[in-house]
């Protein structure tokens, strides 16, 4: 420590020392000039010459441009994006116009009935089929249209089926390594611990239970860090109970991944619970796309209303923009007089008051006019009954649900009203036969 500080005075004085050497020199320069002047005697100037305008610095002398807006940050792409695709199977167009995107860390279900195209599509988008029409996109990067098609193997995608597929001869752990490179085959045993199944990679796939497979599955597909997972009907082969638990654990093993993931199934429930977005496909097409809450309750016509519950569907003719039922009256200014529509109410949605003889519930806004019928049947379900009525304006039966045991007897009078705000109105479709 000394000797830097030695050092440090050292160089200070010599720098002092070299500046007052310059300034003697300056001193001694002046010095025959100011002989000069004080010998010459004052000056004859009558005014003295100004002093020079201080200069601005450059920055202040430029005018000032206004400030450059940040230029917006760029949008990632989406881990998957179908557009415009179409395949037609022997003159039946099975695939028709569809598209879909699916973002980083977000869950799609493909939502529809058997037959309806939807496992095609997610071929299309696997790779394993070629579309008659439209692209496919991964991380915005066209993998097949009509010239390119990237096989199944270049797309960094996961495949999950409902046979599990894997491979008898090999060990779970063998399986789970299966395709990934040498250097990365100790990574198994950390994919099997993801899918709770640590411990288990010398046994073989005989060994173990279907939900023990399923997951196997699970962790053989995530092993290569796909991009987008692609799942067709991954849990229909597993109990009821254990499909539930293996549905939970496998969508929190995929958000933690943040892997973008196209779910096909057929089945409501799961899709609501499972989905951030439901796309709903029918004939080939995407009727309707949006959150499980939306589109359970904005559904895009009946079959889209029906397909998530059971309903009850009241028919009407539109009088004077307005359409007259035995609930009251319910507006419907876009349609023309004479047009026949059809309103939707779910049974969940229909309040019951029995008939005690008492005069009959007067009319709200919340559930407009209460209709009269008798109980036809009622059913006890666990967590609600289902009473089934026949109407007394039209012979109908309606259905509607109450929780808790509620069995009146066959026969007995009651008041049915419905929620306003739960029902939907559409245009009637035609009649069979008509």
């Amino acid at each position: 420590m000394t000797h830097d500080i030695e050092n440090t005075g050292g160089a200070s004085g010599a720098a002092a020392r070299a500046v007052e050497r310059e300034a003697q020199d300056a001193r001694a320069d002046e010095a025959p000039a100011a002989r000069a002047r004080s010998e010459a005697g004052p000056q004859t100037r009558a005014h003295p010459r100004p002093e020079p305008p201080a200069r601005k610095p450059a920055h202040e002398l430029a005018p000032r441009r206004p400030a450059r807006p940040a230029a917006p940050p760029l949008l990632a792409p989406p881990r998957l994006a179908l557009a415009g695709l179409r395949k037609d199977y022997d003159g039946r167009r099975v695939v028709d116009d569809v598209s879909l995107e699916v973002e980083p860390g977000e869950l799609v279900c493909l939502l529809g009935p058997s037959g309806c195209g939807k496992s095609t599509t997610l071929r299309i988008a696997a790779g394993v089929e070629r579309q008659d029409a439209g692209t496919v996109a991964l991380d915005g990067r066209v993998v097949s249209d009509g010239v390119r098609h990237a096989p199944p193997e270049a797309r960094s995608i996961g495949l999950m089926f409902q046979d599990f597929a894997l491979f008898p001869h090999l060990t779970v752990a063998q399986n789970v390594a299966f395709g990934l490179p040498r250097a990365r085959a100790a990574e198994a045993e950390t994919y099997l611990r993801r899918v709770g199944l640590g411990g288990y990679g010398d046994k073989f796939p005989h060994m173990l239970s279907g939900g023990e497979q399923q997951r196997v599955a699970l962790a053989r597909a995530l092993a290569p860090r796909p991009r987008v997972m692609l799942m067709d009907e991954p849990f229909s082969g597993l109990d009821q109970r254990l499909r539930d638990e293996i549905r939970d654990d496998t969508l929190s093993v995929l958000k933690e991944e943040g892997t973008g993931v196209l779910l096909v199934t057929h089945e409501p429930e799961e899709a609501m619970r499972m989905a951030d977005r439901i796309a709903l496909m029918r004939g080939g097409r995407i009727v309707q796309v949006g959150a499980p809450y939306h589109i359970y309750n904005h559904p895009a016509d009946l079959e889209a209303a029906a397909f998530f519950s059971d309903v009850n569907v009241i028919r009407a003719v539109v009088r004077s923009r307005q359409t007259d039922t035995p609930f009251g009256l319910f507006l419907t200014p876009d349609l023309p007089d004479g047009a026949e529509v059809e309103i939707v109410i779910r049974p969940q949605h229909l309040r019951i008051e029995l008939d005690r003889g008492q005069p009959a519930p007067r009319e709200s806004a919340e559930h407009g006019v209460p209709a009269y019928g008798r109980v036809e049947r009622a059913r006890f379900m666990g967590s609600e009954s289902l009473i089934e009525a026949r109407m007394e304006h039209d012979g109908a039966i309606l259905r509607a649900t109450t929780p808790g045991a509620f069995l009146p007897e066959r026969g007995t009078g009651l008041w049915l009203s419905m929620r306003r705000d739960r029902c939907f109105l559409f245009p009637a479709r035609p009649r069979a036969g008509a």
